[in-house]
């Protein structure tokens, strides 16, 4: 038994994550929980400007170890009509934008996430894009995608969190699929005209930092070989309860930025995708001039998908960005308030 009491069978593993939660954050049913317009660099080396919008909807029926996500969400199931209200909201108090992410704390093709129903409205007010982004587990990956694709007027794209492909530590994080699973899920994308990105964690609870960054490498490689465009690497986090648990306990630790950032390299070097790191609230980390370095080199990475020394003028490895230069859009993970978890 490990000191935390954490369980190994699944539904003990549910309730225990349950017990150690706080309270939820109250968030009106008719908007967004956050929304904001960032840059991203697409596959052709271009900053692509995008609306990210997190939708405000009912909970993930998954109890996932690292989610804090449930923090935003609704106790039943979403009001048809109210998504496209929020995207609405959003989408009149932002810039005009190229692609967008609806990003639901959970899975896009869930139907009391997303009421099917409110598809047709949605591809609507999303006319203008020339891509959508949203997050779905692999499990629900169906039919109900590809009405969703055959509706919107741009290419869509879904986000998986596969996390890791380190199968005791991917049991321990209550997914409840397999790699096999997201494999399968990935070949009917790619079979459908879908694109994949995939969000990935760095040291999931029972690995070491050295172990967490060989298992993310791996887990690079398998995502690219599944067809991933682009793979964004999380720092697991505490801030739900389970983690603060797992960490008193010895458990687990967060990832070092220098190990975020070695797996970062170690994704742009393979040429197959863009690699992003998560950079949400990672200010709050910096306990040295290396970790200041190793986020000035991560930011960069993120914006031109080039090793920091292959950048010419002042942008090398040795320049040091202003204070404001290291700081991420606001809720820019989704670990934590997503992503882009």
């Amino acid at each position: 038994m490990l000191k935390s009491g954490y369980p190994q069978n699944a539904a003990a593993r549910s309730r225990w994550i349950l017990d150690r939660r706080g309270p939820k954050r109250i968030q009106d049913p008719l908007r967004p929980y956050a929304f904001f317009a960032e840059d991203e660099i697409d596959a052709a080396g271009s900053l692509i400007s995008t609306a990210t919008l997190f939708l405000t909807n009912r909970e993930c029926p998954y109890r996932c170890l690292m989610c804090d996500l449930w923090q935003d969400t609704l106790d039943g199931p979403t009001a048809q009509g109210a998504i496209p209200q929020q995207i609405t909201y959003a989408l009149e108090r932002l810039p005009a934008c190229r692609q967008a992410k609806l990003y639901n704390s959970g899975s896009f093709f869930d139907p009391r996430a997303i009421p099917p129903q409110d598809y047709p409205e949605i591809a609507r007010l999303t006319a203008s894009f020339h891509r959508v982004i949203v997050e779905c587990h692999p499990a629900l990956i169906g039919r109900r995608c590809l009405l969703f694709r055959d509706l919107i007027s741009g290419r869509l794209e879904v986000a998986i969190g596969l996390e890791t492909v380190h199968p005791e530590a991917l049991e321990r994080l209550n997914k409840r699929f397999s790699v096999s699973d997201f494999r399968q899920a990935a070949e009917y994308l790619r079979d459908n005209g879908v694109d994949l990105r995939v969000f990935l964690l760095v040291r999931p609870p029972g690995l070491s930092d050295e172990e967490g960054i060989e298992w993310a490498k791996r887990s690079l490689d398998v995502s690219f070989e599944c067809g991933a465009t682009a793979c964004t690497l999380i720092p697991v986090r505490t801030g739900n309860g389970a983690m603060e648990a797992l960490e008193a306990a010895g458990e687990w630790a967060p990832p070092l930025l220098a190990s975020i950032e070695t797996v970062q390299e170690y994704g742009i070097r393979l040429g197959r995708g863009r690699v992003f790191a998560d950079l949400w609230d990672v200010e709050k980390r910096i306990a040295s001039e290396r970790d200041a370095d190793s986020i000035a080199r991560m930011t960069l990475m993120n914006k031109t998908q080039l090793m920091p020394e292959s950048v010419e003028g002042d942008q090398c490895n040795n320049h040091k960005p202003a204070q404001a230069d290291l700081k991420s859009p606001p809720l820019a993970g989704r670990q934590g308030i997503p992503i882009d978890f």
